[in-house]
């Protein structure tokens, strides 16, 4: 099995619900392998989230996988109620301490590319997960929102909504 390691953007809130863009599309990795636009095409939910590629430390589930223009997306839930492990890795996340996927996969078809590397036509994808330190370049963390930032916005809300009606 071909392990690659990629930072994204990752989205994650007190509940685990978890979200990235877990292989951006147009670029290479750090050993130059390129994959294409609809070598996911065959990518089945639900997929093992691991924690660094451990099968030993499955945190959550990845329930949605979307090929999207920009690359895979993968929406799914880190067990935080179920497995201690996962509230800690929604904390590593939550700090940036761990704000990249990295996909396991096993190659079906590819080519080599001039330079290095290869690019990736087809692929079974296996397993994502959450790692430290990832192998591509192209992806970063973009956001960790909580349930308490959420509250705290439509309190805000609330309160500017009830100051217009005191006025009107």
């Amino acid at each position: 099995m071909d392990r690659l390691f990629l930072e994204t953007k990752i989205l994650v809130d007190e509940t685990g619900a978890i979200e990235g863009l877990a292989w951006p599309f147009g670029t290479p990795d750090r050993v130059g392998d390129v994959i294409e636009k609809g070598a996911f095409a065959s990518a089945r939910v639900p997929l093992p989230m691991l924690f660094g590629h451990d099968p030993s430390d499955p945190v959550g589930v990845w329930t949605e996988a979307t090929e999207a223009p920009d690359g895979l997306r993968l929406k799914g839930r880190l067990l935080v109620d179920e497995v201690a492990r996962a509230r800690e890795v929604r904390a590593l996340v939550k700090s940036g301490a761990a704000g990249g996927l990295s996909i396991g996969f096993v190659t079906k078809k590819a080519e080599p590319r001039k330079g290095g590397g290869r690019t990736i036509k087809a692929l079974e994808l296996v397993e994502c997960s959450i790692v430290s330190i990832p192998m591509h370049p192209g992806a970063r963390v973009t956001s960790a929102k909580s349930a308490a930032a959420a509250l705290a916005i439509a309190g805000a809300l609330h309160r500017a909504a009830m100051a217009i009606s005191k006025k009107g």
